[in-house]
């Protein structure tokens, strides 16, 4: 196994008002590293926002996790 993972996610900001609804597919991210033996070392964020159809900004995730 690798000594680190590195991944991405993009969570979708609903159009009206804030808050993801993705959140528990971020956390599913983590949880499955976790199992793997994996815990977080870093996380960064990046916004951008969509004006094509559907709307609402983007957050992409990038994390690297480390081999306990």
């Amino acid at each position: 196994m690798p000594q680190y993972v590195v991944l991405q996610v993009t969570l979708k900001e609903k159009f009206w008002g804030t808050a993801s609804r993705n959140f528990s597919e971020l956390e599913d991210v983590i949880n499955e590293q976790a199992a793997k033996g994996y815990r977080l070392h870093t996380i960064t964020t990046a916004s951008a926002h969509s004006s094509g159809l559907g709307g609402g900004d983007r957050i992409q995730a990038t994390m690297v996790f480390e081999k306990l």
